[in-house]
């Protein structure tokens, strides 16, 4: 998802440094951008000069120190609070004091990740929809001490995007994924139970209540791993039982069957052409 933020905000006039574990990795994700704005051309939705143009504003930055002249950081690591608390605590004192810090967490207490950082009044959930440069919505988050500053600034940047925001409180998964992976969870559920195979339940959703795709090929999208998290965060954070992860997803991030990123997931798409694994 970082690499659709660095897009649309190159695109949208922003400059940008991109940030991530190692130099080929930033190498890949540039590779990544450059392929979707291909993309884009090919359909009309903008020129060569603007690809460009856009490429130009993305610079490599291949250390946090590199990011300190940044006016708003957005981490956009895996969904996983001790991996976002380590990066927080090892980012923050390396910016200056008036650099906002955001994450693009689906789950996670922005109040709880704020903590670690050295500026809680400047830290906001600024949460995007994947893929990012089709998804016109973006979740903003406050925690208990983010500053009225903060979330002002946060949602101009996001009209900037040509995006809308939504306002959502600070409690576990927002409003998407509190909504969402549910129902995702109840068709594993419907799976595991065997009331319907993977090929009946996507079917029965996109045509019986005019999805766009099914929610096991939604689920394989995501990413199965990120399902679990979503869900964990869910249980744990409500302690509700209808918020329990189904066995049948636990053992598919256990085998490391996690979607498309795997080519495997409830479908298996190693062939090209996606078979259902159930």
């Amino acid at each position: 998802m970082g690499c659709g933020i660095a897009q649309v905000c190159s695109i949208a006039g922003l400059d940008v440094r991109l940030n991530d574990i190692s130099e080929d990795r930033i190498n890949q994700g540039l590779a990544t951008i450059n392929g979707n704005m291909n993309r884009l051309i090919t359909r009309g939705q903008i020129t060569e000069a603007d690809r460009q143009t856009a490429l130009a504003r993305i610079t490599p930055a291949v250390d946090y120190a590199a990011l300190a002249g940044c006016d708003l950081v957005i981490e956009a690591a895996t969904e996983n609070e001790e991996v976002k608390r380590k990066i927080f605590s090892a980012l923050c004192p390396l910016l200056p004091p008036e650099t906002l810090v955001a994450s693009n967490t689906s789950s996670i207490s922005i109040t709880r990740l704020a903590s670690v950082s050295d500026r809680p009044e400047r830290f906001i959930g600024i949460h995007f929809m994947n893929p990012v440069p089709l998804m016109q919505l973006v979740e903003l988050i406050r925690g208990i001490a983010t500053s009225d500053v903060t979330f002002e600034t946060a949602r101009e940047f996001v009209k900037v995007l040509g995006k809308t925001a939504t306002v959502s409180e600070d409690f576990p998964a927002f409003i998407v994924n509190r909504i969402l992976l549910p129902m995702i969870n109840e068709a594993v559920y419907t799976l595991y139970e065997g009331v319907g195979s993977v090929e009946a339940i996507d079917t029965a959703m996109r045509l019986g209540a005019n999805h766009p795709m099914g929610p096991l090929q939604l689920a394989d999208f995501i990413g199965l791993d990120t399902c679990l998290s979503v869900m964990q965060v869910l249980h744990e954070g409500l302690a509700d039982s209808k918020y329990r992860p189904c066995p049948l997803l636990v053992k598919y991030v256990e085998a490391g069957w996690l979607g498309r990123k795997t080519q495997r997931g409830f479908y298996d798409y190693r062939s090209g052409t996606p078979v259902p694994t159930r």
